[in-house]
């Protein structure tokens, strides 16, 4: 088959390579009709994800059409149409009974090296790296899906895939985010970065009654695809200080919840956005914070920080005084997809909600590569690449 393969940094090919195979009674091969660049992806394509190994299958948001099942795999069949979470979960320890999918004790291969790097094992996921399993990703013809009759959803309607393929990753994630920044209903949530997942949680805040939706970035489509959702929007680029403007725009109290967006390869203009970049290119740190250290300032007390945004490793600088002195909360963490799929996916049958509209570029598989460098470098107003095997 065909299929999209990391080789370096800046450095991705679609290659041939072999078939998947069902290695596990629990085992589905699906035959992939459409798949997705997200914003994570770029940090293994910029180089800033480590276990990574050439030749390696990209991709974890995707969907398409059960060609294969495991002896075990009773819920499913043969033609059946499929969402496929980017979280693998076994379904029966402890955690996936408590709904926390992402953090699957049973799930990912290379537990010990996730041991000694977090001190606990989490789920495996597709396509991103071995620290999480070494699982061939999404951005392929076909692949195997582990525990498949836990994981997908079947869409038994006529939604079209660009409507549901989200439900892989990025609406759930959204959602979650939200939930996470833990704002009461008609309070005020800021949002740093207005990429894919931080556009669809704008729709999400509405939805769970969030009463203003404050949206920071600084590059125009995405700051007016914002506005279009509902969204006050700041760029920060244009602002002397982002605190003192969100404090400004709240009545001096700051918002209710921050949502992180964005991740490790945060941007800014400040100094210690430049010292953080800084400090990343000369391998002296894992993650640029410069995010996390504005919302920590900018949330007013007794708040909430919703971290969505992918962190690698080891943080600098961090202002724990700051979060002891004022009460915030700080939750993270990957997405427990599969609690959310059937609840988001009735909302899209009955219309609150449409994913799609962020897609701006469709390519087909073969184009890929040129698909992560116009994401990466946001030509041509790219917003979301949608891709076709």
């Amino acid at each position: 088959m065909r299929a999209l393969c990391w080789h370096g940094k800046n450095d991705v090919r679609v290659d041939t390579v072999p078939d998947p195979k069902i290695l596990n009674p629990r085992d589905a091969i699906v035959k992939i009709t459409a798949t997705a660049i997200c914003g994570s992806d770029l940090h293994i394509y910029n180089g800033f994800i480590p276990t990574m190994e050439r030749g390696d299958i990209l991709g974890h948001e995707f969907m398409g059409e059960i060609v294969e099942l495991g002896s075990e795999v009773k819920n499913l069949k043969i033609g059946d149409r499929v969402v496929v979470p980017f979280t693998i979960a076994c379904g029966h320890c402890s955690y996936c009974e408590d709904t926390l999918f992402s953090l699957c004790d049973n799930s990912n291969p290379n537990a010990s090296m996730q041991e000694a790097v977090y001190g606990a094992p989490v789920a495996g996921l597709y396509g991103y790296s071995h620290l999480f399993g070494g699982y061939a990703g999404g951005q392929a013809q076909y692949a195997r899906v582990p525990y498949a009759d836990i994981g997908p959803i079947k869409i038994e309607s006529d939604l079209s895939n660009e409507q549901v393929l989200f439900l892989s990753d990025i609406l759930p994630t959204a959602w979650m985010g939200v939930e996470n920044a833990h704002v009461k209903p008609g309070g005020t949530l800021a949002i740093w970065g207005c990429g894919p997942v931080s556009q669809l949680a704008i729709k999400c805040a509405f939805l769970q009654g969030v009463g203003r939706v404050i949206a920071l970035d600084h590059i125009p489509e995405r700051l007016e695809l914002a506005r279009q959702s509902g969204a006050e929007v700041i760029d920060y680029t244009k602002v002397d200080n982002v605190t003192a403007t969100l404090k400004e725009m709240t009545g001096g109290r700051g918002p209710d919840g921050c949502m992180d967006g964005v991740g490790l390869e945060a941007h800014g203009t400040s100094a210690d956005a430049v010292m953080d970049k800084t400090k990343q290119v000369m391998r002296l740190a894992s993650d640029r914070i410069h995010v996390l250290r504005e919302m920590v300032m900018a949330c007013r007390k007794g708040g909430s920080l919703s971290v969505v945004g992918v962190y690698g490793g080891l943080i600098d600088a961090f202002p724990m005084g700051a979060v002891f002195a004022k009460g915030l909360n700080i939750t993270g963490g990957q997405t427990h997809v599969q609690r959310y799929l059937n609840p988001l996916l009735e909302r899209i049958q009955k219309g609150e909600l449409d994913p799609s509209f962020i897609i701006t570029h469709r390519l087909p598989l073969e184009q890929a590569p040129e698909g992560y460098a116009t994401f990466k470098e946001k030509r041509d107003k790219c917003i979301k690449v949608v891709l076709t095997p």
